[in-house]
């Protein structure tokens, strides 16, 4: 391993949203680079000029940010785009055919399957003593050698071993001149500095070509480490097709930033003992690339709610109204935004914040106090009124016309009620809570009846009497 100081890269395209499996590498490689006293480079590859949007690299600068990857950091470097480098890949890719290590090829698709009988053999060295020259339409093509080993030195798989024999002479410049992605990485690295590269074991199968073309450049490559393939709960690997793979929708639907980095660093790594809840700070001490796992990840989106409301359980009660509120807002607020009360919310956020897995559920926990009349959902309204509710919800009417309006007494009412209907209290609590709020689960009933209000709870009861005398 070179005793250089350690120079990490992450490496996207900005050509979509910001990949999960993407943030564990970026996350990886950021502990690596951070336990070091290192250097995390940040570079864009924006070649593919047809996928390329500006608002899909201010998306990936956006994600680092919210996952704790900051330019802010002194760690940080960046973003480089690798656009910008142009130059100095075709200049590589005209070294290696100056020096013998590259050449020109004429050859199609069709000749070649013409030749070998399949387009899938790879390609036969057809031109390799032919001594073209660069002419339009033309590919270069690296002269890979056709004896010996490439070893490749990996962090996370050991050292890799594979016959330069069964290694193609690959393309690095296509017919018009334009460096491929091979050479574009390997000149972008090695005028980075770049150490290590850490990234997915989709880029194995490239690594002994990249490493052949850092020694044919004269270069000591890096030293490897390819993080195991994440997958979904059929152990496919995750396709932005068929699973939802953003970190952005995640962090959407109400995810902590900190409840994400913590499941992340352990989708191929852990701490060594039976944790798995503790924070960054931490993670990133214990953190060794080597102690990586080779095994294919499963990214168990249930386990992830899990930790995901231990986050929201163990945040300040300051903390977790500052973080609702963006659910508690327009556009994602269902009522009137002159509805809102803060004061209001306030008063039941202890409540919620025991019960959330998702900071999007505090929406349907709390609507009934700010939208002007409850929701009305068919399954629970069926599921609650029963017959003999119309009688059970008419006497808590009357009982909670004067009862003192506390928690305890309103509870301690409804009780008496219930037994004279026979009804044990969870029984009797369901008409009333339907009724109030709309839904069958919820805040704890008589909490929220208290800070609701007298008139607007009798409103509701009122409102449900004359629904029930209807049908």
């Amino acid at each position: 391993m070179s005793t250089s100081p350690v120079r990490v890269r992450f490496a996207p395209s900005p050509t979509g949203m910001f990949h999960v499996g993407g943030a564990r590498s970026a996350l990886y490689n950021w502990a690596v680079a951070r336990q070091s006293g290192g250097t995390f480079v940040l570079r864009i590859e924006d070649t593919d000029t047809a996928r390329n949007r500006p608002e899909w690299t201010q998306g990936i600068i956006d994600a680092l940010a919210a996952i704790g990857i900051s330019s802010a950091d002194p760690t940080f470097e960046g973003p480089y785009f690798q656009s910008e480098n142009a130059g100095r890949h075709q200049e590589a890719s005209l070294r290696l055919y100056a020096t013998g290590r590259a050449y020109y090829c004429d050859c199609t698709r069709e000749q070649l399957k013409e030749r070998t009988g399949s387009e899938h053999l790879g390609y036969d060295g057809f031109c390799r003593e032919r001594g073209l020259e660069f002419a339009e339409g033309r590919a270069l093509r690296f002269r890979t050698p056709d004896e010996g080993e490439t070893v490749v030195e990996d962090l996370v798989r050991g050292k890799p071993i594979f016959p330069n024999a069964s290694i193609e002479d690959f393309v690095i410049a296509r017919g018009d001149g334009s460096p491929v992605f091979l050479l574009a990485n390997v000149v972008d690295d090695l005028d980075e500095g770049i150490t290590q590269v850490i990234r997915g074991e989709e880029h194995l199968s490239n690594t002994p070509k990249q490493q052949l073309l850092w020694e044919a450049l004269r270069a000591t490559p890096p030293v490897w480490g390819h993080l195991p393939v994440i997958v979904n709960e059929k152990r496919q690997k995750l396709s932005k097709r068929r699973d939802k793979v953003a970190l952005e929708d995640y962090l959407a639907d109400g995810f902590l930033p900190e409840a994400m980095v913590n499941y992340l660093m352990l989708l191929g790594w852990g701490p060594g003992d039976d944790r798995e809840i503790m924070p960054y700070e931490e993670m990133e001490r214990l953190f060794r690339i080597e102690d990586v796992n080779t095994s294919p990840a499963f990214f168990d989106v249930k386990k992830l709610t899990a930790f995901n409301g231990e986050y929201i359980r163990a945040l300040s009660p300051e903390a977790f109204i500052a973080a609702c509120a963006p659910w508690l807002t327009q556009p994602r607020a269902p009522w009137r935004a002159e509805a809102f009360d803060a004061a209001v919310f306030a008063e039941v956020a202890p409540l919620a914040q025991t019960r959330l897995t998702l900071l999007s559920e505090i929406t349907g926990n709390v609507d009934f106090l700010f939208l002007d009349e409850p929701v009305f959902d068919e399954a629970s309204w069926s599921k609650a009124m029963k017959p003999g509710a119309a009688e059970l919800l008419r006497d808590v009417r009357a009982a909670y016309a004067n009862v003192g309006w506390h928690a305890d007494e309103l509870k301690i009412v409804l009780t008496a009620v219930g037994e004279r209907h026979e009804l044990k209290l969870g029984k009797a609590q369901a008409p009333v809570r339907v009724a109030v709020t709309g839904r069958t689960v919820g805040l704890p009933l008589f909490e929220s009846l208290e800070v609701l209000g007298r008139d607007q709870t009798l409103a509701r009861l009122d409102a449900a009497l004359l629904r029930l005398s209807e049908v």
